[in-house]
Parts: structure tokens; C-alpha cells; sequence
């Protein structure tokens, strides 16, 4: 069978009413818990899965993966709009997202949001139905060394998010690092960090971290302006709440740097959306004509991270439907599910179960139709958020971050947590130290710790292995290349200094 009439087969499929409906509910699910923050796709999957098993196979898998990709499109609601990331993946969208909110472009912020994530998500979904055989080989090849390359890849990313100052921003990437040292370790069961504190053995989960640095601390710095606190603005009229062309035209780049980051990190099993998005943020930083604009609320910023968030659950579903191997937790309960179905997911999907592959395939294509229909009319109603009173507005904050860090685990230890991050964000926003950084060195140390002794559990101790393999000596002769640009622009501005005098 060829790829068109295994499309073909699947839209067919895909397209009958109650598969229509199913992937409706997915996505409709999935936006919503992608706003509140805490839940998150992978929980709310397992706790929906046990009343899927009655239901036939084509149809659970659409509603269960419309709800994974469908909480990527929400995510940007609430980071944009209050600086509470609802997702792990949507923190680089906080960066300029809320500047623009702030600046009084909150609606065109969010279309643009919206825009991205279908432009992206079809992209992912185009190359999962054209290319997914290959790019699951491909991934294959990549070992300890290759992930401990792509992650000092990631964390390169400093140079581009650390502000005016790359002193701050390193020990901002430095205080991330040891906090994702918090915890067991997972080699010799050793506890760190935890100060004889039970709770905290598990280590520190993101989204307490993420919503104390990002919304309590805002929340703090706004209370502090007492009576000169205002409502961010919010232009007047459907025109001007939606992205004009002009922005459209200057984030064409953006849109495809998303698709293609998101896409390639998504299929590598383990590494993430969150990884992909900051890649994809610190690339079009790197490239842009006005890297100053970045940080400041540029449309870019907002479209680039989105476009790879969304890319990468096409990504995400390469391994797991011609491999049968999961690349994080949303996709291990898939991959449960389709068992559980009678489904074996690997190189035999295809021609074995057509229906459910190609089914979901094409429903991909449909769910993200669906969502940018879903997501862009409801553009001017999220904006009118943000014409609540400041009085108001406060309290519905802390109230949702509380309940989003109570609700990760369900200690009160996390809501304690919650005040001392957000108290750290306030300070450091205070002091000018980008939270950026911290956030990175977080996502990304637990994973590189990993497979740095991973690495030398297979080389007996020896680092060569790291510059031995082409994929990543290459990634870390970039990074190296990536962290001493700033130092190249110092040498180049003192060279003109010196030609000036």
C-alpha cells in the first residue's frame, strides 16, 4: 500500500461521525488542560484510559492523542496572558508572549500562538505520514554521548537567554543545574540535597518551579506598585486583537524553524518538547536582525517556541508507532493503551492494524483544523482577561498557581515550595537575573547527568567517547562555538573602541 492510498484509507476512516466526534472531545479536553496548570496531558490520559477500554481502538487512540496534542495549543493561553506557563513546553513562550500582553498586544499574541501551533502541527503530522521510517532509524543512532551532546547543546542556549548580563545568566543556568540535582540518585540510591526531608526524594517537580519563578514573583512585583498597578491594556475591536500581517509576514522564519526543530527533537526519545522549544527560541534569536527585540515581546519569540512545541508530538509518535518506543510519559500510556487494544506498535503497525495508523494519522490532520477553528474565534475572549480590575486579577492568579502546585502531588510541601520560588523569581527579577536560565539548567540537568554517566558506564571511564562519535562531536564543537560568541563580539567591540580613538 502507498503512503497516498494509506492516507486515503485513513480519512476514510477518520472522517465517519463518531471518529469526528472523538477527536473533537480530544482536543476540546486537551486545550482546556492545557490552561490550568498541574494536570497535565500524561495524568489526565491514565486517569481517562480505563473507560477507553470498551470503546474501539481507532476511535480511543484519536480521542486519547487529540488530548495530547490538543494541551499543547492551551499551554500558550495562560503563559501569554497571566506568565504562568499551563505546560512545561510553554515557559519559552512566557519570555516574549507576556511582554507582548503587557504591551497591550495580547490578542495578537495568542493568534499568533495559534497560528504556529497548526502550521507546525501539520508539518509534524506531514512528515510523520511521509518520513517516518527513516527518521526512526535515524534516532536509533543516537546513544548517551549523542544526548549528552544535545543537552550541552541546549544549555549553550544561555548565551542567547541570559539578558545584558552573561554573568547572571550562568549562575541563573547554575542554580537550575543543582536544583535538578535535588533528589535520589538514580545510580546509587544516595538522596542529595534533601535535608532530611522525605518529600523531597522524588526531587522538585517543574511546574511548581516553573509557575513560582514565572507568575508568583509577577504577581509579587505587581502587588508592590500598590496604587499605581493597572490593568494590562487591551485594544478596542476584533482588528486589533488579532495578528496583522505585517507580524504574520516577519514570523514566516519562525513558523518553519518550529516545525523543523520541533519535528527532529520530538522524534528523539527522551529529549522533550521543552527541550525543542528553547532550541527553537535560542535559533531564532541567533538569527534574527534585531536579537534585541527578543525578551522584549517580539512576535518571533512567541512563534518560533509554539511552532516547535506543537511539532513535536508528530516527532513524539515516529518511535512509538514504527519502533514501539516511547520518547516520554504521555506517549508510554499511549503506547500502554494500543497494547491493551491488542496493538503492537513497531514496523509491522502499518500492516497489521492500517486502520488504527493511518486512522490516527489523518485525525491528526483534522484535530488540528479543528483547533485553529476552536482556538482563534475564543483569541478576543481570552484577551478580555486581562481587563479585569488588578485587585481582582491577583488573587484569581494565586489562587489557580496554588491549586496547579497543590495538585502535582497533593502535598502541602509543594504549596510551601511554590512561596519560595516565587519569592527567588521576585528577588531575581528584582536583581536582574534572567529566570530564563534557571528554567533551562532545570529541564535539562536531570537528563544530562543521566547520560554523561551513561557514557562513561560504556567507555569504562573514558571521555573520549563524547568526541569519538561525528553526531555529537559535532553538536558539542557547536555549542563550544555558541558559547564563545559573546566573547568574539567583546573582542569585536574592542577593536572598534580601540580603531575609534
Amino acid at each position: 500500500m502507498s503512503i497516498l492510498d494509506g492516507l486515503l484509507q485513513g480519512f476514510a476512516v477518520a472522517l465517519t461521525v463518531h471518529n469526528v466526534a472523538w477527536c473533537f472531545v480530544g482536543v476540546f479536553l486537551g486545550t482546556i488542560i492545557g490552561i490550568l496548570p498541574g494536570l497535565g496531558p500524561a495524568a489526565t490520559i491514565a486517569l481517562l484510559l480505563p473507560l477507553t477500554y470498551d470503546m474501539e481502538p481507532t476511535g480511543g487512540i484519536i480521542m486519547l492523542a487529540g488530548i495530547y496534542y490538543g494541551a499543547k495549543y492551551g499551554g500558550s493561553t495562560t503563559s501569554i496572558l497571566l506568565n504562568m506557563p499551563g505546560e512545561a513546553s510553554s515557559v519559552a513562550t512566557c519570555i516574549d508572549g507576556y511582554q507582548m500582553a503587557k504591551a497591550g498586544r495580547a490578542g495578537p499574541a495568542l493568534g499568533i500562538a495559534a497560528i504556529a501551533s497548526f502550521i507546525a502541527g501539520t508539518i509534524g503530522v506531514l512528515a510523520l505520514t511521509l518520513i517516518a521510517p527513516p527518521i526512526a532509524a535515524f534516532a536509533l543512532s543516537f546513544s548517551s554521548p549523542e544526548y549528552f551532546a544535545l543537552m550541552c547543546l541546549g544549555l549553550s542556549l544561555v548565551v542567547l537567554l541570559g539578558g545584558d548580563s552573561m554573568v547572571k545568566g550562568l549562575l541563573s543556568l547554575f542554580v537550575g543545574l543543582w536544583l535538578a540535582g535535588i533528589g535520589t540518585d538514580i545510580f546509587t540510591a544516595q538522596s542529595r540535597f534533601t535535608f532530611g526531608t522525605p518529600a523531597l526524594l522524588d526531587g522538585l517537580d517543574f511546574m511548581v518551579i516553573a509557575i513560582g519563578v514565572f507568575a508568583i514573583s509577577e504577581v509579587l512585583a505587581t502587588a508592590e506598585e500598590r496604587g499605581q498597578a493597572r490593568a494590562i491594556p487591551v485594544p478596542r475591536g476584533i482588528r486589533n486583537l488579532l495578528p496583522s500581517l505585517a507580524e504574520l509576514k516577519a514570523c514566516r522564519f519562525a513558523f518553519l524553524n518550529g516545525s523543523v526543530v520541533g519535528f527532529i527533537v520530538g522524534v528523539l526519545p527522551g529529549a522533550g518538547s521543552s527541550i525543542a522549544s528553547f532550541i527553537a527560541y535560542g535559533i531564532e534569536k541567533a538569527v534574527s536582525r534585531h536579537p534585541e527585540r527578543f525578551g522584549n515581546g517580539a512576535p518571533e519569540g512567541v512563534a518560533a517556541p509554539e511552532g516547535a512545541n506543537n511539532a513535536d508530538s508528530g516527532g513524539a509518535l515516529v518511535p512509538l508507532l514504527t519502533l514501539g518506543i516511547p520518547g516520554g510519559g504521555t506517549t508510554a500510556i499511549l503506547l500502554s493503551a494500543l497494547i491493551v487494544w491488542g496493538i503492537r506498535p513497531g514496523p509491522l503497525m502499518i500492516t497489521e492494524s492500517p486502520d488504527v495508523f493511518w486512522g490516527l494519522v489523518a485525525s491528526m490532520y483534522i484535530g488540528n483544523v479543528i483547533l485553529l477553528i476552536l482556538n482563534l474565534p475564543l483569541v478576543p475572549l481570552f484577551a478580555q482577561l486581562l481587563r479585569v480590575p488588578v485587585w481582582l486579577l491577583l488573587p484569581i492568579v494565586l489562587g489557580i498557581s496554588l491549586v496547579g502546585a497543590y495538585a502535582v502531588s497533593g502535598s502541602l510541601l509543594d504549596v510551601w515550595l511554590l512561596a519560595g520560588f516565587g519569592l527567588l523569581g521576585y528577588l531575581m527579577n528584582r536583581l536582574g537575573f534572567p529566570a530564563a536560565p534557571l528554567i533551562l539548567g532545570f529541564v535539562l540537568g536531570d537528563g544530562m547527568e543521566r547520560a554523561i554517566r551513561q557514557s562513561l558506564m560504556m567507555s569504562q571511564g573514558d571521555l573520549s567517547i563524547l568526541v569519538s562519535r561525528p553526531i555529537s562531536a559535532t553538536m558539542l564543537g557547536l555549542s563550544l562555538l555558541i558559547l564563545a560568541l559573546p566573547l568574539l563580539r567583546w573582542r569585536r567591540t574592542r577593536q572598534a573602541t580601540a580603531l575609534g580613538e
